[in-house]
C-alpha cells in the first residue's frame, strides 16, 4: 500500500457486536502499560515513533506497546479485535470516515476525548478540524494532522502555451486538450474501481460542481444534475489521461516522469517532487540535471470550481482515537503528550502530509505551525519545504482546511461514508463510465442505486 493513502476503517464495523475494548476493564497495572496502534509502519517512522514513545515513558513511567498495523490489514485487524474485545488503548491514523464508523458503533470513548481536547485548549486547534471530528458538543476523536488534495500542474508548460491556471472545469479541459500529445498526457487521474484514491478524486471534482452525496435530510443526491455534470466532466477529462486503469501509484509515476501536465494528488507528493526520495524518484527529462525541477515548476490549485458550484477543496483530517474500555487515564496522557511535547517530532516524520491540526498552545498560538514550516521533509535526503516551495504554496497548505468539504460528514451521514469506502460504489461506477460501458448519467444512476443499497443496510 502506498504511504500516501490514509487508512479507512470501513463498513465491516457496522456489523460488529458492541464489545468492550482495550482488553477489558482497566486495572491499576493496565494504567501503567498501554497498547497503541499506528499505521505509520515504514521503518524510519517506526524508529521515530519508538523514540517519541521512549521519551513519553521516561516522563510518565507509562510503558507503551507499539503495534504497527499495515494499511491493507487494518480493517481485518479492527474487525477481529473489536469482536473479541481486544482493541488497543489508543488508535492513530483514523480518517474522518473511520472516526464516524467507530463512533456509530459506540467504540470510541468520547467523554475522555472531549475532556482531552478541553484540557489542551479547543481554541488551539484548527476549528475546521474540530468541527469535522465532532458530533454536536461531543468530540469523537482528537485531530492530529491534516493533508490537502490539490490539482498540481506544470506551470512551465502552462506559461509556454499561454494557459490560465486550471481553477475551473473550463480551464482544466482547455489545458488538458491543449497540452495532450507528443508523449505528454494533458491530465492523469485515477480510474481504478478498487482504489480509494478514485473516490477521493471524484469527490473533489464533484464538490466543485455543487454535487453532494446526500441532502440535509439524508436523501441521496448522486443522480442530481450537478452530479451528472461532474461525472460528465471527469469522463471528458479522462480522454486526455494516460491509457489504461490508473491508481494512486501509476498517476504519481506519470507526473514524476514528466509524462502528464496535471494531476490531482495530496500534499504527500511534495517531497518526491523535490527529488528527496530515491525509491520514488523524479525522472522527467529536465530532472536529470535538476531532480527538484518539478517542485520548482509546478503550480497548485486548492479550490476547483465547476459551472454549477462554488470553489471547493477536498482534504483529510487524521485523528487519534481512544476506544471504549481503554485505560483511559493513561491513554489520555499519551495522546496529550503526542499533541504537545511530542507533537513537533510526530509531524516531522512527514511534514508534507502532516500539517498540524493543533496550531499552537494558549501561550504560543502559532507554535506548532511555525515549527512545521521549518521541518525537513524527505526520505534519503532532507530539506525544509521552504527550500523548494514559495510562501504562497505554504500558505495554500496552511489555509486549506478552512475550505475543506466532505461528502456526508456535515449531513450526519458519517457511517454511510465509511461504508462507501469499504465497497467503493462510486469508483466502480466511474470505472464503468471511463471504460465506455456507461454514460455519465447512467454512471450517476448506477452509483445512486449501489449507495442506496448500502444506506438501506445501515438502517
Amino acid at each position: 500500500m502506498s504511504r500516501k493513502r490514509l487508512t479507512v476503517v470501513v463498513a465491516a464495523l457496522a456489523m460488529l457486536p458492541l464489545a468492550a475494548c482495550g482488553g477489558g476493564e482497566a486495572t491499576a497495572d493496565d494504567a501503567r502499560s498501554i497498547t497503541v496502534w499506528t499505521t505509520d509502519t515504514e521503518p524510519a517512522r517506526v524508529a521515530d515513533t519508538e523514540r517519541i514513545v521512549r521519551d513519553f515513558t521516561n516522563q510518565t513511567g507509562i510503558k507503551v506497546k507499539l503495534v504497527g498495523i499495515a494499511e491493507d490489514q487494518l480493517v481485518q485487524t479492527v474487525t477481529s479485535a473489536a469482536a473479541a474485545g481486544e482493541l488497543p488503548d489508543v488508535m492513530g491514523g483514523l480518517s474522518l470516515a473511520s472516526v464516524r464508523t467507530l463512533s456509530s458503533n459506540d467504540l470510541l470513548d468520547t467523554e475522555t476525548t472531549t475532556n482531552l481536547v478541553d484540557s489542551l485548549g479547543a481554541d488551539t486547534f484548527s476549528q475546521e478540524a474540530l468541527a469535522l471530528t465532532r458530533e454536536g458538543d461531543t468530540q469523537l476523536a482528537v485531530p492530529s494532522h491534516i493533508w490537502s488534495q490539490m490539482l498540481i500542474y506544470r506551470k512551465d508548460l502552462f506559461a509556454k502555451a499561454g494557459l490560465a491556471p486550471p481553477e475551473t472545469y473550463e480551464d482544466v479541459l482547455e489545458a488538458a486538450k491543449t497540452l495532450d500529445g507528443g508523449g505528454m498526457a494533458g491530465f492523469v487521474g485515477p480510474t481504478a474501481p478498487s482504489d480509494a484514491f478514485t473516490q477521493q478524486t471524484v469527490e473533489q471534482i464533484a464538490l466543485a460542481n455543487g454535487c453532494q452525496l446526500v441532502d440535509e435530510s439524508g436523501e441521496l443526491t448522486l443522480d442530481s444534475s450537478e452530479c451528472v455534470g461532474a461525472f460528465d466532466f471527469y469522463n471528458q477529462l479522462i480522454n486526455y489521461s494516460v491509457p489504461g486503469a490508473q491508481d494512486v501509484d501509476t498517476t504519481e509515476a506519470a507526473y514524476l516522469s514528466g509524462k502528464a501536465a496535471m494531476i490531482p494528488w495530496s500534499t504527500y507528493i511534495l517531497d518526491e517532487m523535490a527529488g528527496l526520495d530515491s525509491d520514488v524518484p523524479t525522472t522527467c527529462p529536465e530532472c536529470r540535471s535538476d531532480p527538484a525541477y518539478l517542485a520548482k515548476n509546478s503550480g497548485f490549485v486548492t479550490t476547483l470550481q465547476g459551472p454549477d458550484g462554488e470553489p471547493a477543496q477536498f482534504g483529510e483530517v487524521v485523528s487519534w482515537g481512544i476506544p471504549t474500555g481503554a485505560a483511559s487515564e493513561s491513554a489520555q496522557k499519551f495522546v496529550e503528550y503526542m499533541m504537545s511535547d511530542g507533537y513537533v517530532d510526530w509531524t516531522a516524520m512527514a511534514p508534507e502530509g502532516k500539517f498540524p491540526a493543533r496550531r499552537g498552545t494558549s501561550a504560543d498560538p502559532a507554535k506548532f505551525v511555525d515549527a512545521w514550516q521549518t521541518l525537513p521533509m524527505g526520505v534519503d535526503r532532507k530539506a525544509p519545504l521552504s527550500r523548494f516551495y514559495s510562501d504562497e504554496v505554504l500558505d495554500q497548505i496552511r489555509t486549506g482546511p478552512e475550505h475543506f468539504e466532505r461528502w456526508g460528514i456535515e449531513q450526519g451521514q458519517g457511517d454511510l461514508v465509511g461504508a462507501l469506502l469499504g465497497e467503493l460504489p462510486v469508483p466502480k461506477a466511474v470505472a464503468s463510465m471511463t471504460s465506455g460501458d456507461t454514460t455519465p448519467r447512467e454512471a450517476a444512476e448506477e452509483a445512486t442505486e449501489r449507495v442506496q443499497s448500502i444506506q438501506d443496510s445501515l438502517s
